[in-house]
């Protein structure tokens, strides 16, 4: 059960701020930092940049302060005796960076909708809620590569990825985050093992395929909805993607006992031409 005493996000200090509890809470206290800060680790002041996450136990000493003119962060105070949070293997007091800080913010705003409001649910709610973000921060701990470039790209590869219908380009791309072309790939692919324009792809085959199971459009009509200008480019690709054309497609999935054996094959397929197959 968890039990939350407090919790908040968007939380502005102007500086000076200093966050002093020599003894600590009695119960668990997360922080998630929006701007630069400095924390109190290994017995000295170290400043640590924005988007990320320290969990302080009971009873450990907590000492953090503003170097900015504004300090925000997000945080939240909770006892609690789920194993998820009593014998989690993230660090004690000592900060690191956040994988998705926005998801997290997320988060803590339907922490603080689902405690301040007494619903039939509020309890199961807010252990899963709390489940979720401690397994967005066990994540975290082991994402490596999170450098400057980490958080634009995640808005870059979100906004993929919800809309791939979008004229996307390389050069599009790196025009909205400030590098070269040449570097976004490079830095795209070694972030997410996938280069950009190949995601655009898998997004698009993805959205076809959603389109072909649940709507009538036409396969022309489908082409212009994932982002094609030429309905014949789009069946090519969709065939190197699947292993089979639209048409097959909605043909196949009128007999499902074929589903399961084109799956395997298809999966195949796409591992030996160096593609993901997404379903």
């Amino acid at each position: 059960m968890n039990t939350i005493f407090y919790v908040e996000y968007d939380a502005i200090h102007r500086n000076p701020f200093v966050f002093d509890i020599p003894e600590g809470h009695d119960c668990w206290l997360l922080v998630v930092t929006q701007t630069p800060a400095q924390f109190w680790v290994g017995g000295k002041l170290i400043e640590y940049p924005p988007h990320c996450a320290v969990l302080y136990p009971p009873h450990q000493k907590i000492y953090y302060r503003s170097c900015t003119e504004l300090y925000v962060n997000d945080w939240i105070r909770f006892e609690s005796d789920e194993m998820y949070v009593t014998e989690t293997s993230l660090p004690k007091g000592e900060p690191f960076p956040l994988d998705d800080p926005e998801f997290c913010h997320k988060l803590f705003q339907l922490l603080v909708a689902e405690h301040s409001f007494q619903k039939n649910y509020r309890e199961s709610t807010i252990d899963y809620l709390l489940r979720t973000l401690f397994n967005k921060l066990l994540e975290s701990c082991v994402q490596e590569n999170i450098g400057p470039q980490h958080y634009p790209l995640m808005k870059l590869r979100t906004e993929i990825h919800n809309n791939p219908s979008q004229p996307w380009t390389v050069a599009a791309m790196a025009k909205t985050m400030n590098i070269s072309p040449g570097y976004l790939q490079f830095v795209y692919k070694n972030s997410f093992g996938v280069s950009c324009m190949d995601d655009v792809i898998h997004s698009r085959i993805r959205l076809a395929k959603e389109y072909l199971r649940h709507h009538q459009y036409t396969v022309a009509e489908i082409a212009d909805r994932c982002g094609y200008r030429n309905v014949e480019h789009f069946c090519r690709q969709f065939k190197q993607m699947t292993g089979r054309s639209p048409k097959r497609f909605i043909n196949d999935m009128k007999s499902p006992a074929d589903i399961t054996e084109w799956r395997d094959k298809s999966h195949s397929q796409a591992l030996s031409n160096g593609h993901l197959h997404i379903t």
